[in-house]
C-alpha cells in the first residue's frame, strides 16, 4: 500500500510512522541498520529487500560498507548499560564483549543471536577426545604420557608415517593425546576461546578453521619430520587462538575484554609452554628405546593456519567470505600447500 508503483523502496518517514503506529516487534539493533543503509542511498529511502534481510539474519556486506562511509547516525548506547538481563543474556553479552571489537557488531550479535543451533562442534570434539583417552586410559592403567605405551601408538586413530596410507588418520589423530597435560591444556582453550567463538562466527566457520589447523598439521608433520608420529589436537586448538590473538591485536583499541594485555601474556606464555614440551619431548624422550616420539610441527603449522586463513575468518563477521578476494587466495594457498602435501606422501 505504501509503495503503489512497486519500485521496493518507501521513505525513512513513512516507515518510521508505520513502525510506531503498528508497534512493530523488529529488534532495536536491526532497525537501527536500516535506517542506516536508508542514509547511504541517494534518495534516503528505505530498501524492502534489504529490510527482508536484516529480519531473516542474513550475512551481507551492504551494512559495512554503511558504516565505513560513515553514512549511519546510531544509538551511542552500549550492551553494558543493559540492565534486568538473565543469566544467559549475560553470558551472551560476555562473549560478545571477548570476541568482537566494534559495539555496533556486539549490538547487532546481543539482539539477533538465538540459541538454535548451539555450539556443539567444539563441545562434540571436547567430549569425544575426553571419552577416547579415558577408554585408552583404563585399558592400558597408564593415564600419563601413554605413548611411551607399545599399545597406544598401535592405535587406528594415531597419524603414523608407516601408515600414511590410511588417509583418515591425517585427522582422526586429535582424539588421541599423549599424557592428561595435554588433554587438559587442549580442552581448556577449546571450551574457553573455541565454544565463544563458535557462538558468534557459527558453526561451519569455527568446525572449518579447526580441521584445516588439524589437517595441516598433520600434513607439515608428513613433510618435515617424516619419522615421528602425531597425536593431539595441538593443530585446530593453535589455529583458533593464533586467530583470536591475532584478532584482538588488530582491534586493539576496540577490544573491551576486561585484563585484554594480561590474558593475552598468559596465553601466550601457555602455548609456549605447550609448544617446549613437545619439543622436548621429541628429542629428549625419557625412554628413547620406544621409538620417535610425536612431532610438534602440528602447533607450529596450526598457528599459521589460524594467522592467516583464521585471521580473514573472524576479521569478517556478518560478511560473505565469498565477495572478498584475499579470502580466495588464502583458500587456493591452502588448496596448493594439500596438493603438495599429498603428491609428496
Amino acid at each position: 500500500q505504501l509503495d503503489p508503483e512497486n519500485t521496493g523502496f518507501i521513505g525513512v518517514e513513512t516507515f518510521a510512522s508505520l513502525v510506531h503506529s503498528h508497534e512493530l516487534p523488529l529488534d532495536p539493533a536491526k532497525l537501527d541498520m536500516l535506517v542506516a543503509l536508508a542514509q547511504g542511498n541517494d534518495e534516503g529511502q528505505v530498501c524492502y529487500q534489504e529490510l527482508v534481510d536484516l529480519i531473516s539474519s542474513k550475512r551481507s556486506s551492504s551494512f559495512k560498507r554503511a558504516i565505513a562511509n560513515g553514512q549511519r547516525a546510531l544509538p551511542r548506547d552500549v550492551l553494558l548499560d543493559e540492565t534486568g538481563l538473565g543469566f544467559y543474556k549475560r553470558f551472551v553479552r560476555y562473549v560478545a564483549y571477548e570476541i568482537l571489537p566494534c559495539e555496533m557488531d556486539r549490538r547487532w550479535y546481543f539482539y539477533q543471536h538465538r540459541m538454535c543451533p548451539p555450539p556443539v562442534f567444539m563441545a562434540a570434539v571436547t567430549l569425544t577426545q575426553i571419552i577416547v583417552f579415558l577408554c585408552y586410559g583404563a585399558r592400558l592403567n597408564k593415564w600419563v604420557l601413554q605413548t611411551y605405551h607399545p599399545e597406544y601408538m598401535k592405535s587406528p586413530l594415531v597419524y603414523h608415517p608407516g601408515h600414511r596410507a590410511r588417509a583418515w588418520r591425517f585427522l582422526t589423530y586429535m582424539f588421541m593425546h599423549v599424557g592428561l597435560e595435554q588433554l587438559g591444556f587442549n580442552a581448556l582453550l577449546q571450551l574457553m576461546i573455541g565454544v565463544p567463538l563458535e557462538m558468534v562466527h557459527g558453526i561451519l566457520r569455527i568446525s572449518f578453521l579447526y580441521l584445516a589447523g588439524v589437517l595441516a598439521g598433520s600434513l607439515t608433520v608428513s613433510i618435515t619430520d617424516m619419522r615421528a608420529p602425531l597425536v593431539g589436537g595441538s593443530g585446530g586448538v593453535y589455529a583458533l587462538c593464533s586467530a583470536h590473538l591475532a584478532n584482538v591485536v588488530m582491534n586493539w583499541a576496540g577490544m573491551r575484554c576486561p585484563y585484554k594485555l594480561l590474558r593475552m601474556v598468559l596465553a601466550l606464555v601457555g602455548m609456549s609452554s605447550e609448544v617446549g614440551r613437545a619439543v622436548w619431548l621429541r628429542f629428549s624422550p625419557p625412554l628413547p628405546a620406544s621409538g620417535p616420539q610425536p612431532s610438534f610441527m602440528a602447533h607450529l603449522a596450526g598457528a599459521i593456519v589460524g594467522i592467516s586463513m583464521g585471521l580473514t575468518i573472524l576479521r569478517s563477521y556478518e560478511e560473505s567470505l565469498q565477495d572478498q578476494c584475499g579470502w580466495w587466495v588464502l583458500l587456493l594457498s591452502y588448496g596448493t600447500f594439500l596438493l603438495f602435501a599429498v603428491f609428496w606422501n
